[in-house]
């Protein structure tokens, strides 16, 4: 046992320890210089009186008094610059840097947040790293703080401005993971607890939970170590889903199918350990994967007996089949190939959880659907991506609630306490940056890649969907030539969609393998080279514009390099192109719909009064 401290006796050097600071090492930085703690550096440095001054950014460059100034922090030696103010203060934490993986979906939910707690009456401290989002506009919050999203920076902050409480769900995972130190520390975090969202994030405290509630998950894993992770992948079977604990935008998530490639993934892509083991789910494929996004204050009052609302924002069915990001993947709301059943279930399950983690503000809940089975793949009790597009698509502001409910307010005194049914469909498709990256596959997968979305909404679905890809800078054509090439997954029923174009006065063109399918089901098709057989080949009828849309599906994890070609160059020649299926099915019918009735344009609000009107049989 290690000899006590002398009392007076510093653990680390305090004029090298100030000098560190002035040098941007942060806490963290020096407990793992020095094999020390964090908490124990963070004591030390509180003990000698080493804390950050606050310096200010005129945003009125002295013309005028500031009244939304700028801060920063500092070790400079200097006066600080803050001056609290004695009114109720709710410190937001953003979501830090956007990246391509991190949606400014995020971003919304905390403007929302901070408008919300401006109309409740508090001044809301806005914390984000980021000078080119709405969270950092000058006119946004009363107070902004350009720091680093970390714990050390947090606690000074919500210190100095003597915060009466922290909202962390609106950041998405980067501030939610800070949640349970923040705590700790004496930080009163408001909305759902952060006991709540650790048992929703850690593995087995989640298992637990659904046994408890009788709801149903895909087999699942933990491997700490590449042994363990074959383990787990041999008793489940191929294909298995893998990513590490706690990550953002499926960062390193993969579907594997083979123990090579599962070697691979653990050898290349994690470092995994006992603190952050790597999961392993079964993956299910030919799945729906549905999204549920909703607003709840059954934890508002800590009183088990008191109910309170659990309202269901939207019900968002994916057109990608299961595997997609929800970051990536086209989306429909209300959902159009679920059962009455399914539904019900969906509505059930997610009323159930968050009444178990007792959710105060925002819950995501991302299900898997095969036949009638309703699998819960993914609870997030805190912001998503989603909630921005549910807020426009059923006009009621979801975060905004979400934040006042974080506050004391009841759903009820809201007056938002019934789900609401759009009569409209809207679809939410994403942007991707692809025409920007050279030769980078265009490949949809866990992990996330897009940079943005956009919305269509339509009385018809296939009209909504038509529109969302307009949006996205791809729109459909309404004649001319299909460019069909399918793996051998897909082959079995490739020709049922290649009807609805050939129906459609489309004319088709395969490659040999691909058309002997089309053909035998009484197709007329044209065959073309693949790009190793000769010319002409699919590049040559893309770059002289002669194909109008690509049906291109992977051939498997390890797509073949012509293929990438294929991809690559029709994104290059603005050609409209659908990697799945399901999302050819959907093409089809947005075509259709266009050729019947073209399509009108409604504003949001005409679309939202519309719902609200009571239907004729009512």
């Amino acid at each position: 046992m290690d000899a006590p401290r002398e009392s007076n006796r510093p653990l680390l050097d305090p004029a090298l320890l100030e000098k560190a600071k002035a040098y941007g090492f942060s806490d963290r930085q020096i407990a793992f210089l020095t094999g020390l703690t964090e908490d124990q550096v963070r004591a030390e440095r509180k003990r000698l009186g080493l804390a950050p001054a606050f310096r200010l950014v005129d945003t009125c460059a002295a013309e005028f008094e500031a009244y939304t100034p700028y801060y920063y922090s500092s070790y400079d030696r200097g006066d600080d610059e803050v001056k609290p103010s004695q009114r109720r203060k709710v410190m937001i934490l953003g979501g830090g840097p956007n990246r391509i993986g991190q949606g400014i979906e995020f971003d919304y939910c905390c403007v929302h947040a901070a408008f919300a707690l401006k109309e409740e009456g508090f001044e809301t401290i806005m914390v984000n790293s980021n000078p080119e989002t709405v969270s950092t506009d000058y006119d946004t919050s009363d107070r902004l703080y350009f720091e680093p999203l970390t714990l050390e920076d947090a606690l000074h902050i919500y210190d100095r401005e003597r915060c009466w409480g922290a909202i962390a769900q609106f950041g998405g995972q980067t501030p939610l993971n800070l949640a349970l130190d923040l705590k700790r520390n004496g930080v009163r975090i408001l909305g759902t607890s952060p006991e709540s969202i650790e048992m929703a994030e850690d593995r087995e405290m989640f298992a637990a939970m659904l046994r408890k509630l009788g709801l149903s998950q895909p087999p699942n894993g933990i491997a700490a170590n590449l042994e363990q992770a074959l383990e787990v992948a041999g008793r489940l079977g191929y294909p298995v889903l893998v990513r590490p604990s706690f990550v953002l935008g499926g960062r390193a998530m993969q579907i594997v199918f083979s123990d090579a490639e599962l070697k691979q993934y653990m050898r290349e892509a994690v470092e995994a350990s006992e603190e952050r083991p790597v999961l392993v789910d079964k993956f299910l494929e030919d799945a729906t994967e549905v999204d549920v996004d909703c607003v709840a204050d059954v934890g508002l009052h800590g009183d088990p007996e008191r109910e309170g609302h659990v309202v269901i924002g939207g019900i968002l069915e994916h057109i990608e089949y299961a595997g997609v990001h929800s970051g990536d993947a086209a989306m429909v709301l209300p959902p159009h190939t679920l059962s009455k059943k399914v539904i019900e279930d969906i509505r059930r399950f997610t009323h159930a959880m968050a009444r178990e983690l007792r959710v105060v503000g925002l819950m995501n809940v991302q299900y898997a659907v095969k036949g009638d089975q309703v699998y819960v793949l993914e609870v997030n009790p805190r912001a998503s991506r989603t909630v921005p597009f549910v807020s426009k698509a059923i006009g009621a502001p979801l975060a905004k609630l979400a934040a006042k409910v974080m506050t004391g307010r009841t759903l009820a005194e809201l007056e938002f306490t019934e789900e609401i049914w759009p009569k409209h469909t809207a679809v939410k498709e994403s942007v991707f940056p692809f025409n920007r990256f050279h030769g980078q596959d265009i490949l949809l997968g866990p992990e996330m890649r897009s940079t943005g979305e956009v919305m269509g909404l339509d009385a018809d679905l296939g009209a909504a969907y038509a529109k969302s890809q307009m949006a996205a800078g791809a729109a459909l054509p309404l004649s001319g030539r299909v460019f069909i090439s399918v793996s051998d997954l897909d082959k079995p029923r490739v020709a049922e969609v290649a009807r609805l174009f050939a129906d459609l006065g489309f004319e088709l063109v395969s490659t040999s393998g691909t058309a002997a399918v089309l053909q035998e089901a009484g197709l007329r098709v044209e065959t073309v080279c693949k790009l190793q057989e000769g010319r002409p080949n699919a590049l040559d009828l893309l770059k002289n514009r002669e194909i109008q849309l690509v049906i291109n599906t992977p051939s498997g994890q390890a797509p073949r390099a012509d293929e990438i070609k294929i991809r690559t160059t029709a994104v290059y020649t603005g050609t409209p192109i659908m990697t799945t299926l399901s999302g050819a099915r959907a093409a089809a019918r947005g075509i259709a719909a266009l050729r019947r009735r073209g399509f009108g344009v409604k504003t949001l609000q005409t679309y939202h009064a519309e719902s609200r009107a009571p239907r004729a049989e009512d």
